[in-house]
């Protein structure tokens, strides 16, 4: 009985994304008011998948390709090989000669130079397959169906922007949309999360049941982030028949001990970060919303998108989106949310575009308690880093802030054959974006600086050169909030937040369920 009955299969992600679409139709749609902004922004929610497969895809096709060709120039280059050694040793191998000889060669070799040299997200350069002008090496077959795995994923991350795009100007008319009508979901709070514990249950059991693969075979590497991201392997959750090249995932046995290690740690901060995630939208929901049936349905939207179910295990993704989230939720007292800021500007550096947002939000109070904690944190960070070596510390520094040329290496869709020079002008847009969030509104409130913040996470990835437009865990809980938010014009730092110990002035007392 136990063959069928606790036989569980991972759903493959276009299964999910159709039985995930289907029902967010079916619990967010209002289908009483079918021109609605809610409406909108539910169809733009389940645009996003399309765009996340094709990437996905084409990085599976990529890698499975890319050990193809390398197994044939193998073949092909070991008679080469034995031809020469015997041409060149008539009298008989040396001792040196014998250790080299006793190297691996064949399928054994490329299967070496395939695990230390995958091309996904790392070093693919352009359209070409490697080897591309050896025309003994590869097929027109082959050459054909690399090109079309690049074209696949290019597309992707075109679609990925487009939505995106579209996303980023929603966030940014937030700001004039004063009239918000309440729009429940179509289910009680306990449907709800009855739906969202038993999603939340199933993603975790993935995360657990999963072995880690190495970073650049889940898509692009973070690039610039503090040095613990990337000792952390990737968690993967997709079906076993939907691995990388089709490959099966390592076993524990197969790893070593310190493999064993970082990936009990990197599942255990997963789990965490997801938990954190929800209880924060949860909390927000409840406290500053003064609505649990939104915050539940907001958690539930959020384990319903197609990206959360392929990306549980990223905690690059997570981590920074469980930080930016409980500074929220901690935002009427700024050394709490400047720590969390700081926090997730030093794991990830992208969060640092943050600060003028914030800093105008503090500014009538609470500013210099919020710039105190944002210091001490990137700080701390920073001297950690020392324990990691002497000689590698600047490196390290140099990761953390992003302190190199932006043309330099990029990968995702730069390099697909779009010329990184033009990540130039768009930097330039992200940062006069990111300033003028300081000065505009002049008044800012809590659901100004929900959907701010959550713009400028989506303009962030747009310029992001490892892979942007898959970081959607960086603002697709603060995007949700914004969908689900109430009017929160009277929630300002002036009003909310504590006056300094001896301050002359009182602080105003009022809830936030008010």
């Amino acid at each position: 009985m136990s063959e069928f009955l606790l036989y569980y299969r991972r759903p493959d992600p276009t299964t999910w994304v159709y039985m995930s679409s289907f029902l967010t139709i079916g619990l967010f749609f209002v289908f009483r008011r079918f021109w609605s902004i809610r409406n909108l922004d539910i169809v733009l929610l389940i645009l996003l998948a399309p765009g996340l497969l094709m990437v996905n895809e084409g990085y599976r096709r990529q890698t499975r390709l890319d050990r193809e060709i390398a197994r044939s120039i193998a073949i092909q280059e070991s008679p080469r090989q034995t031809l020469v050694a015997q041409t060149t040793t008539p009298a008989g191998p040396s001792p040196a000669d014998q250790s080299l000889g006793s190297r691996p060669t064949g399928d054994a070799e490329a299967e070496d130079s395939v695990a230390g040299d995958s091309i996904v997200g790392d070093s693919v350069a352009g359209d070409a397959p490697p080897d591309a002008s050896d025309d003994d090496a590869l097929s027109p077959s082959q050459i054909a169906a690399y090109q079309s795995a690049v074209n696949l994923r290019r597309t992707g991350f075109i679609w990925l922007f487009v939505i995106e795009f579209l996303l980023l100007i929603r966030m940014l008319l937030d700001p004039l949309m004063v009239r918000r009508p309440l729009l429940d979901p179509n289910l009680t709070t306990g449907g709800l999360n009855f739906i969202g514990i038993s999603l939340f249950i199933f993603m975790m059991a993935n995360v657990v049941a999963s072995t880690p693969e190495i970073q650049r075979e889940q898509g692009p590497e973070l690039g610039p982030g503090y040095a613990l991201m990337k000792m952390l392997p990737t968690i993967p959750v997709r079906p076993v028949s939907e691995g990388i090249a089709g490959a099966e995932p390592p076993t524990l046995a197969e790893l070593t001990s310190a493999e064993q290690r970082r990936a009990a740690i990197a599942k255990v901060i997963a789990i965490i970060g997801q938990s954190a995630v929800l209880v924060g939208i949860l909390l927000i929901g409840n406290r500053h919303f003064g609505n649990l049936r939104a915050g539940a349905g907001c958690a539930t939207l959020y384990l319903l998108m197609p990206y959360t179910a392929q990306m549980t295990g990223r905690v690059d993704h997570v981590v920074p989106a469980a930080l930016i989230l409980w500074a929220i939720l901690m935002y009427r007292k700024p050394i709490v949310a400047g720590l969390f800021v700081g926090a997730a500007a030093g794991l990830v550096y992208y969060p640092l575009f943050l600060l003028p947002l914030w800093f105008s939000f503090y500014w009538q109070r609470g500013v210099r308690r919020f710039a105190i904690s944002v210091v001490s944190i990137l700080f701390l960070l920073t001297a950690l880093l020392v324990l990691d070596g002497n000689e590698t510390f600047l490196e390290h520094l140099r990761r953390m802030f992003g302190l190199f040329l932006p043309t330099q290496d990029p990968r995702g869709i730069w390099e697909l054959g779009w010329n990184p020079i033009w990540r130039l002008p768009v930097i330039v847009a992200f940062v006069i974006l990111s300033f003028f969030f300081a000065i505009w509104p002049a008044q800012k409130n809590l659901g100004i600086l929900i959907s701010c913040s959550a713009g400028l996470m989506i303009a962030a990835q747009f310029w992001h050169g490892y892979g942007g437009g898959l970081y959607m865990g960086w603002f697709l809980p603060l995007l949700l909030l914004t969908i689900f938010r109430p009017n929160l014009q009277d929630r300002i730092a002036l009003k909310v937040i504590d006056a300094p110990a001896g301050s002359l002035s009182r602080p105003i007392i009022q809830t936030d369920a008010a």
